[in-house]
């Protein structure tokens, strides 16, 4: 029979059942959120059921926070206590049944389960104290428990901890994940969760790591606490969700509006500069443009449970009007520039930085424009046969994706194809447009679409500003948004204008 759960009240005042299917639960939520409160009123309505444990107080001591928690040095004694009655047991029997057997003891499981955490240590017991060797030591004089890492006191006291859970306990474990290594983390509680199958698991974390590593756990998300009423802001999440969970629960322990971007999070401009231009939001950066599409798209669809506003930025690249407008209907931010390089030569932006380096603004900016027309000059008819090649590529998707009852069908379509895209002629129509741009000095429109990783550099931007490279011009910007001044200012309005971020995106 399945155990139901009586949660702490609601926000509305209610008390929620949670019929639990699986053998753990994780209550989850960010630092402040109320969830170890959370926890504690549910040992209180578990009673005798709930067994608490938890590695800081059970190796430093409860200090008074959770009193019931058993310590590691009672758990030590209990093992070798009830190790010497096992073998007093044992030898008694042995006078009366020669054929008597050595019952399997708490510290058998303990020791074998050791060595699989840690495959080179041992664990030794004499009359009096446990010590520990290591088969990989060139010292292989025994030591005692307090010469542990707090890594290894922590698995230590989790797993005798664990032994001595009550038949069908609600196990409520504090921070899991503290003083583990990541590799021993997942192995170990899987482990755990292995030992003791008539136990309920119900884990209390912020750690997102963690709480991914407990697939199939029914999952509980606490946002906050109102002490007057005691009450909890909660829901219980859905399974399924197509965001990773360790996604899921980053973004929703910030409780800040989500923004998904493109790049590696770590070496790209996109990652550098959106979180200095949308202070106010957790940025998540992806890798490519339709993880971006997608990510926005399903967080998006669970609105009604986190209640928060989540958005994606893709760069412009080669797509179309329509293209463009379909996205932005979708939460999607799209530049009116052809790459996230192409911000960094707005004008107001390079305005901003020549001030701030101490360059005739104007003069900076006249020069800048110049060069990057000229580029465009000599490359206009190139880009637009890649304009055209985007063009005729996402035609040919959405017209191929047709039903057909036979081959013949396909192959009609097919050769209809080209009459009815007529590439040429987009072709030819994207060169005049691009030539009366260079006509009209139109800067805005062509780094709307002029997509040129070098133009950046070969626009010499950085050498009118008096910096050395590329690299330090992107630098320069990351410093003046960090440093937050007037310069600042000028780049966030620049770029969130290129942006067309609404107007209740802060």
């Amino acid at each position: 029979m399945a155990l139901s759960l009586t949660l702490p009240r609601s926000a509305d005042g209610k008390r929620r059942q949670l019929p639990l299917c699986t053998q753990s639960l994780v209550i989850i939520g960010a630092n402040g959120s109320g969830k170890s409160r959370f926890a504690t009123t549910l040992a209180k309505n578990l009673g005798e059921r709930a067994y608490r444990i938890g590695a800081l107080h059970g190796i430093y001591g409860a200090g008074g926070k959770i009193a019931d928690t058993p310590d590691i040095d009672r758990l030590l004694e209990r093992l070798r206590r009830d190790e010497m009655d096992t073998l007093l047991a044992f030898k008694l029997r042995r006078t009366a049944d020669a054929g008597a057997t050595l019952e399997h003891t708490p510290l058998d499981s303990l020791i074998s389960l050791w060595r699989e955490i840690y495959p080179n240590h041992n664990i030794l017991l004499d009359s009096t104290q446990f010590a520990f060797t290591r088969d990989d030591s060139t010292d292989d004089s025994p030591y005692s428990a307090g010469r542990l890492s707090d890594g290894e006191r922590a698995v230590l006291y989790l797993i005798a901890a664990m032994l001595y859970a009550p038949a069908g306990a609600v196990v409520l474990v504090d921070s899991p994940e503290m003083f583990l290594h990541p590799t021993v983390m997942q192995s170990l509680w899987n482990r755990l969760e292995q030992l003791r199958p008539d136990c309920t698991m119900v884990y209390t974390t912020h750690d997102f790591e963690f709480a991914s590593t407990r697939q199939g756990a029914s999952v509980i998300w606490v946002r906050d606490y109102y002490p007057v009423n005691s009450q909890w802001d909660y829901e219980i999440l859905p399974p399924g969700s197509p965001l990773s969970d360790e996604m899921y629960m980053s973004l929703i322990g910030a409780r800040k509006p989500v923004l998904f971007i493109e790049g590696d999070g770590v070496r790209s401009i996109d990652s550098k500069l959106y979180p200095l231009i949308f202070k106010d939001y957790t940025v998540k950066s992806l890798g490519s443009c339709n993880k971006v599409i997608e990510a926005t798209r399903t967080f998006n669809d669970l609105n009604t449970l986190h209640h928060m506003v989540s958005r994606g930025i893709v760069d412009r690249d080669r797509r179309d009007a329509g293209e463009v407008d379909y996205l932005r209907r979708k939460n999607i931010l799209v530049p009116d520039v052809a790459e996230i390089e192409n911000l960094l030569l707005l004008e107001e932006v390079v305005r901003a930085v020549a001030s701030a380096r101490g360059y005739n603004e104007s003069t900076v900016a006249r020069r800048v424009r110049q060069a990057v027309i000229k580029m465009f000059a000599a490359e206009y008819r190139e880009q637009a046969l890649m304009h055209t090649r985007h063009h005729v590529k996402r035609t040919v998707e959405y017209r191929i994706d047709g039903r057909f009852t036979d081959i013949s069908q396909l192959e009609k379509h097919i050769a209809g194809l080209v009459d009815e895209i007529r590439p040429r002629r987009y072709y030819e129509d994207l060169c005049r447009q691009f030539k009366q741009y260079i006509a009209d000095a139109d800067y805005e429109s062509i780094l709307r679409v002029y997509n040129q990783k070098s133009m950046l550099p070969n626009s010499n931007v950085a050498g009118l500003v008096g910096l050395h490279n590329k690299e330090a011009y992107i630098a320069q910007i990351i410093a003046l948004l960090k440093a937050d001044g007037r310069p600042a200012e000028r780049i966030r309005k620049a770029v969130t204008g290129a942006l067309h971020l609404p107007d209740d995106a802060g």
